[in-house]
C-alpha cells in the first residue's frame, strides 16, 4: 500500500476519532492459535466488541470447548447523543456473558455508553482473566494503562508506532509487555464501514461483501507468553574488521545497526538498531537499554543526520568478554550462545 494512502486512511481515522477498524477472522485464527494453552478455565473479556457482528467473539465461541474457556464476556460502547429529535431516547452500551456454547446470545444494557472506561465495563474487567480485542486505537495508550493498574493478561492489535509511545516502550523495556507472533503485512486488512474510502492497491472487497482496507503497519501486543520471544536471533555479521560498516552516533557511545540481521556478533557495547528490532527481541540474549535519545536529550545523530527511531541495546552474552579475548582464534561461532569455539573474529 502507498505510505501517502496509509496516511491518509489513518489520518481519516484520527480525526474522526471513529476507530471503526474491523479485525477478520482469519487473522485473529492465524494469531491466536499460538496462545490455546493460555485460556483454559479463564475468562475471557472483548470489551470493544458487539457479539453480534465481532469475529472475536466469533472465534472464541466456536473454539470454546477447544480452549477449554470458562466464558466470554463482551461489551459494546454506543455513542450517546441527546438532541431535540430524540427525545432524550439514546442508545445505550450494551454486554453479553457467554458460558454454554450453542446457546442464543443474551443481550444485556448497560445504564450508560459502555466505554472500556465506564465504571460498569470495568466491573466486568475485574471479572475477566484476559483481554483479547482491537481497541481504538486513538485511545490505545489509556487503553493499556487500564490494563496494567488492573494486572490483566491481554492480546490487542495496535499500530506499529505504539511502540514508539513512552507508556508502551517502559513496558517492552521492563518485560511486562511484547510484541506478538504477526505484524505489518502479517495482518491481512480490517473490515471498514460504507462511509470509509477504500484506499491502496491492496483495497479490496470480499467474497462476502466486506469492505477491506489493509493499512500493513498494525501488530499483536501482548503479555502472554510466545515461542517467538524465546528464539534467538541467528547473528552472523561480525564488527571488527568491518568498522566502517557501523558508525558511531555523534552524541552516544554507540554504533548505528541499519537492520537487525546485521547486529554484528561480536560487539558487546552499545548498539542502536530500528523499532522492528522488537518483533524478533529475546530478552534471554538482548537488554534493551534506552529509546532515541542521545547523552544530550536529542535524537540520536551520525554526521548530524537522524536516522529513523533507535532502539539502543545490548547483547547480553558477550558483555563480559573483553575485546581481545573476542578477536583470538578460539573456535567456531556457536549463534545460540554468542560465543566462540573454532575461528578467526
Amino acid at each position: 500500500m502507498a505510505r501517502n494512502a496509509t496516511n491518509k486512511l489513518l489520518q481519516n481515522a484520527k480525526k474522526s476519532k471513529s476507530d471503526e477498524f474491523y479485525t477478520q477472522l482469519c487473522d485473529i485464527e492465524s494469531e491466536l492459535q499460538h496462545y490455546k494453552s493460555h485460556f483454559k478455565n479463564k475468562v475471557v473479556f472483548c470489551n470493544c466488541d458487539d457479539p453480534k457482528t465481532s469475529n472475536f467473539f466469533k472465534y472464541f465461541s466456536l473454539n470454546f470447548n477447544e480452549l477449554g474457556l470458562k466464558k466470554i464476556i463482551t461489551a459494546c460502547y454506543q455513542k450517546q447523543e441527546i438532541n431535540l429529535f430524540n427525545n432524550g431516547n439514546v442508545k445505550k452500551g450494551f454486554f453479553t456473558e457467554y458460558s454454554e456454547p450453542n446457546t442464543p446470545i443474551e443481550i444485556k444494557e448497560f445504564n450508560g455508553d459502555g466505554d472500556f472506561r465506564s465504571a460498569e465495563s470495568i466491573e466486568l474487567l475485574k471479572q475477566s482473566d484476559i483481554v483479547v480485542t482491537n481497541p481504538p486505537f486513538s485511545l490505545f495508550r489509556e487503553y493499556v494503562e487500564q490494563l496494567v493498574k488492573y494486572e490483566k493478561k491481554f492480546l490487542i492489535i495496535g499500530n506499529i508506532n505504539a511502540i514508539t509511545y513512552k507508556e508502551i516502550f517502559k513496558l517492552i523495556k521492563e518485560n511486562k509487555a511484547w510484541l506478538g507472533i504477526h505484524l505489518g503485512r502479517g495482518i491481512s486488512g480490517f473490515i471498514v464501514p460504507d462511509h470509509y474510502e477504500l484506499f491502496g492497491t491492496e483495497a479490496r472487497i470480499d467474497s462476502l461483501g466486506n469492505r477491506i482496507v489493509s493499512p500493513n503497519n498494525c501488530l499483536w501486543l501482548t503479555n502472554l507468553d510466545n515461542f517467538k520471544r524465546h528464539e534467538d536471533i541467528q547473528l552472523t555479521k561480525k564488527y571488527f574488521g568491518n568498522e566502517a560498516e557501523y558508525p558511531k552516533y555523534d552524541n552516544y557511545d554507540g554504533i548505528n545497526v541499519d537492520k537487525t540481521e546485521d547486529i554484528p556478533l561480536d560487539y558487546d557495547g552499545y548498539m542502536g538498531v530500528p523499532i522492528t528490532f522488537l518483533h524478533k527481541f529475546n530478552p534471554d540474549q538482548f537488554e534493551i537499554i534506552k529509546f532515541r535519545k542521545g547523552n544530550d536529550g536529542k535524537d540520536l545523530a551520525i554526521n548530524g543526520k537522524c536516522p529513523y527511531f533507535r532502539i539502543i541495546i545490548r547483547n547480553k552474552r558477550i558483555q563480559n568478554k573483553s575485546k581481545e579475548d573476542r578477536k583470538k582464534p578460539a573456535g567456531d561461532f556457536d549463534k545460540t550462545q554468542n560465543f566462540v569455539k573454532v575461528a578467526y573474529f
